[in-house]
């Protein structure tokens, strides 16, 4: 199992929580965590966060939620951190990058400027992506099959199933957490049900995405085994061979996962 997590943003709060949040998770047998940045304003606080988890791996990117906020510079920033961590075997990608056409009021043309920087910052480091996707499959489509990064996760998928294999075929696994637990996602629940094996990564993207049954809560690490029960259970396969099978996908596209022990 992996988690893309949004954990504290600031180290001394991480610090006075004590880990409960990785710990809660731990006792229940989630021990990959994913943490990607948002923005250049905490690049160095998600690499400080990693080194300090056992068990996490940190991606370096600019969010498109945070797009209309960023400057043209931090994309330079961004490519000097990359460079800084390039031998960091916690260093696991670029991300959360992407594309939102659901929020109103983004900057579309920025956002699509800023993704395609980092897609290209991706394929001259060789490095995975992490992205978020959000009405948004096929523009995103097109900025892979322009830049071909070497593999990543579109993380909370929900698209088509003619968009998935697209994904697929450029080397992308697909994200599959909260969201699938909801019984009214008819869609996004066949999807979850008959993507081939190969397809699916487990993640909570914690503190959002929350399940059905925490629904508009704060969402943790904590709940990515029930979620994958329940995972399981729409694709007829026991918890331990879904849980196996995502921890191999993962591993596939985001290699540092498989250095953390």
């Amino acid at each position: 199992m992996w988690t893309d997590t949004h954990l504290p943003l600031d180290a001394s709060e991480y610090d006075s929580a004590r880990l409960t949040v990785v710990q809660r998770a731990r006792d229940l047998h989630v021990p990959r965590f994913v943490i990607p940045a948002v923005g250049a304003f905490n690049f160095d606080t998600v690499k400080a966060l990693s080194h300090r988890i056992e068990g996490a791996v940190y991606c370096l990117g600019i969010h498109p939620m945070f797009v209309d906020k960023a400057k043209e510079k931090d994309l330079l920033t961004l490519k000097e951190k990359i460079q800084a961590s390039i031998d960091d075997p916690k260093f696991a990608g670029i991300g959360e990058i992407g594309l939102d056409g659901f929020v109103p009021g983004l900057n579309w043309d920025k956002q699509v400027r800023f993704f395609n920087a980092q897609l290209k910052l991706a394929r001259d480091f060789d490095q995975p992506v992490v992205m978020h996707v959000r009405k948004a499959q096929d523009p995103v489509l097109k900025g892979l099959r322009i830049y071909k990064p070497c593999s990543g996760i579109a993380h909370a998928f929900n698209g088509s199933f003619q968009q998935a294999n697209h994904f697929l075929d450029l080397n992308m696994c697909l994200g599959f957490g909260g969201a699938s637990t909801f019984t009214r996602a008819l869609q996004l629940r066949r999807l979850a049900a008959k993507l081939p094996d190969h397809a699916i990564v487990l993640e909570t993207d914690g503190p959002d995405i929350a399940p059905e049954w925490i629904s508009k809560q704060r969402n943790a690490p904590e709940h990515l085994p029930r979620i994958a029960q329940t995972i399981a259970e729409l694709r007829r396969v026991s918890l331990q061979a879904l849980s196996k099978q995502s921890q191999l996908n993962a591993q596939r596209v985001l290699p540092a996962l498989a250095l953390q022990g």
